[in-house]
């Protein structure tokens, strides 16, 4: 056991994986947490009989919560029940022109061929390796706290780069396979919801593709923040402490260690510190300037993931024609993502991602009813007013209207919105990002920040900022390796 104590700021993901972690290896942890639950992004709320999951929905890449829990002695099945959705999702490209995607993988081939004949033979061999990618990458590089370059300098690691298409597109590399620009937007599409262009994100990402089509999409019983609840009572079980409207004001320099946190006008004391908050919010707010490891024009010159217009609805009638998760894609795609990524501006015709996860679970809204989120990927930094939110929801809802064929307005009982202000009040969000930094290149590994911070020998930096990056696996990764590094120390 260790007389060590950790204090972790942030109860997200990121920072319930570390406190669990490291309190099972016997350290003192306290979780400091700014606002009254826990799950950062992941927070849920109730209101009028409607329950919402406030950011994530997708319940990708089920072997790293197992692995999580593994790593304890425990199951997923020990805190929370998942199902499998099937159909896994729908996508409309227009009046006539929908794609429902089947959850069981032999039910894909016989789409793709409807699609483009003779292309279950190159989605064979694209899932092949996307498996490839998914085993090293998830398994291997993903893992690693990429401190520096020489974590990679391996004759194995080089090799493994070159099957892993680190240097292609993610856009060339599809199109390598599939000459139907319908399929190629179909795998695109976690590109610009998680992060980046098809043309600037590498062909490594297909590695989402293969936990999409073979690993499925999931649903854990009550919402995804069942997640985070079964996270925070592992943590608690292992002796973490957290405490919770205690936003951190300081952190206490001495010589070249951090002393101490003040949150909520108490000073704790610890021997180590990580930060699972928001990075730059943690460096430029938090910090004293001379122990920072990157300045205000670091920061501006990174290229971030999208924020995100989220409208929170409940409708007292039933909506047919929705899945648990559709993606309206009858608008420019590209023009959206120019909005976001080329020419930062408010888009004129977004794509719509909708999760109504009362199509599957009839806890989440009154009977009869729908609880409806609606999700437009939009740029960081944009000018967030009233008057822009009731535009766009306006929008929404004539373009859910038009692919339902419904009369919905008159059946809107409840609505709450969200977008970059609210991403900057309740979780410090650098420029209001929603995701992180873009899955770009340039941004990848050891190019993206940094765990650790030279000048403060006892602080470490977790989320989705840092190391591997944005998206909930890759969230929990991040505490596990901060904490890792924590113990690997001692």
């Amino acid at each position: 056991m260790s007389s060590k104590s950790i204090i972790v700021i942030g109860a997200g993901f990121s920072g319930l994986a570390a406190a669990a972690t490291l309190a099972d290896a016997g350290y003192t942890v306290k979780v400091l947490e700014k606002n009254s639950i826990p799950g950062g992004r992941a927070r849920k709320f109730t209101s009028e009989g409607f329950t919402f999951d406030m950011g994530p929905s997708w319940y990708w890449m089920p072997d790293i919560f197992e692995n999580y829990f593994a790593s304890f002695g425990k199951k997923v099945s020990d805190y929370y029940r998942l199902h499998r959705i099937n159909p896994s999702y729908k996508i409309y490209f227009g009046p006539g022109d929908e794609v429902v995607l089947p959850s069981e993988l032999d039910d894909i081939y016989k789409l793709y061929e409807q699609i483009e004949p003779g292309s279950s033979t190159g989605l064979k061999r694209f899932l092949t390796e996307s498996e490839y990618k998914y085993r090293i990458g998830i398994g291997e590089f993903v893992q690693k706290p990429s401190h520096s370059i020489t974590e990679y300098l391996h004759w194995k690691i080089f090799a493994a780069g070159i099957r892993l298409n680190m240097l292609s597109s993610f856009g060339a590399y599809t199109r390598k396979f599939f000459k139907s620009e319908k399929i190629n937007r179909m795998l695109e599409f976690p590109v610009l919801f998680l992060g980046g262009t098809a043309k600037t994100t590498p062909a490594l990402y297909s590695l989402m593709n293969y936990s999409d089509m073979v690993q499925g999409t999931w649903y854990p019983e009550k919402g995804m923040y069942s997640v985070v609840e079964a996270m925070e009572s592992l943590a608690k079980e292992k002796g973490a402490e957290f405490i919770y409207d205690s936003p951190v004001t300081a952190l206490n320099i001495a010589g070249n260690k951090l002393k101490s946190v003040t949150a909520g006008g108490i000073e704790y004391e610890a021997d180590y510190v990580i930060a699972s908050a928001d990075y730059h919010h943690v460096e430029q707010h938090l910090l004293p300037e001379a122990y920072r490891n990157y300045d205000e024009k670091y920061w501006n010159s990174r290229v971030l993931s999208p924020s995100s217009l989220i409208f929170y609805l409940g409708f007292n009638t039933r909506i047919p024609k929705l899945d648990h998760h559709t993606l309206l894609f009858d608008e420019d795609f590209a023009g959206h993502a120019d909005s976001i990524y080329k020419n930062p501006h408010w888009p004129e015709k977004p794509s719509v991602y909708l999760s109504c996860t009362s199509r599957t679970d009839s806890t989440v809204a009154p009977e009869g009813h729908e609880n409806v989120m609606v999700l437009i990927p939009v740029a960081p930094g944009l000018e967030d007013t009233a008057e822009t939110r009731k535009k766009y929801l306006d929008m929404a809802i004539a373009r859910m209207e038009r692919y339902t064929g419904q009369q919905l307005r008159e059946h809107l009982v409840f609505e709450r919105s969200y977008a970059h202000a609210d991403f900057e009040k309740d979780y410090n969000a650098y420029k209001g990002n929603a995701y992180g930094l873009a899955n770009t290149l340039m941004q990848t590994a050891f190019l993206k920040p940094k765990m650790r911070n030279p000048k403060v020998k006892n602080l470490l930096y977790a989320g989705q900022l840092t190391v591997p990056g944005p998206g909930v696996p890759p969230a929990i990764i991040s505490g596990q390796i901060a904490a890792r590094e924590i113990i690997k120390l001692n």
